[in-house]
């Protein structure tokens, strides 16, 4: 098992958005991505790939939602099929892999104290043989699918779902945004041009 957080996507590291000189109103959620699986060696790039989307996506949030992330963690664990299978069967009942899986954590009771811990969003689980799969499937770069997948599960840790068809499409604009940000395009452009 590798742990890797010494190397960050730029601005990422301490967690702070760069200050322009003024004072910065806005932390970004601290990001651990934790390497479980060694299929994950052939995508050296998929730790920096995660920190970017995350961090971009907690700036869209948090510039058009008002949604205060500050002082507030997460995990990413890069697992593979077989790791993610046992995830989705213990804790959804479905015995077969999945591209991603988020595990939102029980909001904090009470109020927030100057000497607490910081606030977990919760964690986040993302296969290595399926997301490859899709990408492949979808013809679409490795790194725009993996930085869907991350911006997608993120959105999951701070309440968006997709049970009900309004939620789903408030969910998928909001990822278009964000994915645009980032310059990849739109992952839903295809399906709606078929239906």
């Amino acid at each position: 098992m590798r742990k890797s957080s010494a190397e960050r996507a730029p601005g990422t590291g301490s967690g702070r958005k760069p200050s322009s000189g003024s004072m910065a109103r806005f932390a970004l959620p601290v990001t651990e991505v934790l390497i479980v699986a060694d299929c994950w060696q052939s995508e050296p790039d998929a730790e920096a790939v995660i920190q970017r989307a995350v961090a971009t996506a907690a700036e869209i949030v948090d510039a058009s939602l008002h949604v205060d992330l500050g002082e507030a963690e997460l995990a990413v664990m890069l697992t593979d099929d077989a790791g993610i299978r046992t995830l989705n069967a213990n804790w959804r009942g479905i015995d077969q892999p999945t591209n991603v899986l988020s595990f939102p954590a029980l909001p904090p009771t009470g109020g927030r104290g100057p000497d607490d811990a910081p606030r977990m969003l919760g964690d986040i689980a993302i296969a290595y043989q399926t997301t490859r799969a899709e990408a492949d499937d979808e013809q679409k770069p490795f790194d725009h699918h993996l930085s869907h997948l991350a911006v997608h599960g993120f959105l999951h840790l701070i309440g968006y779902d997709h049970d009900k068809d309004d939620d789903a499409e408030a969910m998928e604009i909001l990822e278009t945004e964000i994915l645009a940000q980032l310059g990849i395009p739109d992952p839903y452009a295809d399906r709606d041009r078929m239906d």
